[in-house]
């Protein structure tokens, strides 16, 4: 099921955006509302608009200029503007802005939902393109992905790196958190200064404040020339907080100053002193369970949280697996030399495609790096990978003397291996009508992997969602 358009409607009439509100919630999109320009450029800053439908006359900021502030700003958000029929030519006018269409008023429903398809398939084609390019050569370090949900992800990444927000970004180990943060500032305004990644669980919590905002030369014992901190260093550019969750109650204090006053003072200074840094956060921990237990300050939870990134495990996007696996062999074979070409067995591969990856993304190019260095002819068979991986390989049916065509009798010219496949997903299928929907349950009482289920039910085009 494709995540559907996040829609903003702006206009000076209440009751237009209303009615415009209601038709398109009950059309299945996702919908918020603007009375004016200005609310209109803040709510588009969280950068997770896909369409704007906007009215061109309005008291202020109009629509023109709505459309002018937000291509300067760099975002490539769609615009599909409302005008009477008296302002045609302002809707040109519009149109050479940067809009991607116009509509005359008074508006039909049916106009608007057709106008919004039109759209969602531009949109769809822009992340197809941007997903096979990234399959075809990859994407500055981003790894490949062909889920919708990562999809998504991706262009979230792209609009809300054109803003200077702070970004949180949650997700289990080894999804990739860093890897994103650091996406975001290559796709930024600041990409060509300095990206500053520090994991606040390795630092000794005595030298945090010192790591951070630095200190004078005669501060404390062993303090014997100044240091600039992280802050400093960072200036102009962006800060990587990775596992935010495991900073200490006392520096969250002064990290919430940082981000309100964006001024730091060293250690055994006096003076504060005025930074630019764009703040991006990382933790696969609870943050807003830890606020109710009083290990993290909620002020600055919601300081932190001002747009928020949501990296799903590898196992709820099975169709990632795959193309990850293909994208780590190959980055691997480049590793050890010209012309290596890695390759699974037909039982490593499903043992990869059945195993869980608690690891995530980690894990898996740790195995396939592993698998890399024992394989003696590129091809990597199951006493290559990682024990846990191997354990989950299926065994192979192959076909008995009087089999050999791959037809039974009676089985009405299907193969074999096919009505073995349609009996498994029937089994598939009762498991999880007796899990009661839970696919997770339903797979460990098959004893298969969630991925490995999920993969089934959609090479055989049967996934209830």
């Amino acid at each position: 099921m494709e995540t559907p358009l996040h829609l903003l409607v702006v206009d000076d009439e209440p009751a237009i955006r209303q009615v415009l509100l209601g038709t398109l919630r009950k059309a299945g999109y996702t919908a918020e509302q603007a009375g004016d320009g200005e609310t209109a450029l803040e709510i588009l800053g969280k950068g997770n608009v896909d369409v704007v439908i906007c009215d061109i006359r309005m008291p202020g900021m109009d629509g023109i200029e709505l459309i002018r502030r937000v291509r300067a700003a760099g975002m490539d958000t769609l615009f599909l503007i409302m005008t009477a029929f008296a302002s045609v030519n302002t809707a040109i006018e519009a149109m050479r802005a940067g809009a991607y269409d116009y509509m005359i008023k008074p508006l039909r429903r049916e106009d608007v939902l057709h106008r919004l398809v039109q759209m969602g398939n531009v949109i769809r084609l822009q992340d197809e393109n941007r997903t096979l390019r990234q399959i075809v050569r990859g994407k500055d370090g981003v790894f490949p992905m062909v889920s919708s949900a990562m999809q998504r992800l991706d262009r979230q990444i792209q609009k809300v790196a054109r803003t200077t927000h702070t970004v949180l970004i949650t997700g289990e180990s080894g999804t990739g958190k860093s890897v994103h943060a650091k996406a975001i500032h290559d796709a930024s305004p600041r990409s060509q200064e300095l990206f500053i990644p520090v994991n606040c669980g390795s630092i000794p919590d005595h030298l945090l404040e010192s790591e951070f905002f630095g200190h004078m030369k005669g501060s404390f014992t062993g303090a014997d020339r100044n240091k600039k901190g992280l802050f400093m260093e960072a200036d102009q550019g962006t800060l990587f907080l990775d596992e935010i969750g495991e900073l200490p109650l006392h520096l969250q204090v002064k990290l919430l100053h940082v981000l309100e006053q964006n001024q730091v003072r060293a250690v055994g200074s006096e003076q504060f002193r005025k930074i630019d840094v764009r703040i991006i956060a990382a933790t696969n921990k609870n943050l807003k369970a830890m606020v109710g237990e009083g290990t993290f300050r909620e002020d600055l939870y919601f300081r932190l949280n001002v747009f928020s990134l949501h990296i799903p495990p590898l196992r709820e996007r099975p169709q990632d697996l795959e193309v990850l696996m293909d994208h780590f062999l190959r980055k691997n074979g480049a590793k050890l030399g010209s012309g290596v070409v890695l390759s699974l067995s037909s039982e490593a591969r499903e043992a990869m495609l059945n195993y869980e990856w608690p690891g995530n993304t980690r894990e898996l190019e740790n195995a396939l790096e592993r698998a890399a260095i024992l394989t003696e002819d590129g091809l990597i068979g199951l006493e290559d990978l990682p024990e846990t991986v191997a354990l989950c390989a299926a065994p192979v049916c192959e076909p008995t003397a009087d089999t050999e065509s791959g037809l039974l009798p009676g089985s009405g010219g299907k193969s074999l291996r096919e009505r073995m496949r349609n009996m498994e997903i029937q089994l598939i299928l009762q498991a999880i009508d007796e899990a009661d929907g839970d696919r997770k349950l339903a797979a460990r009482e098959l004893g298969i992997g969630l991925s490995s289920l999920y993969r089934k039910l959609e090479q055989s085009q049967m996934t209830r969602m």
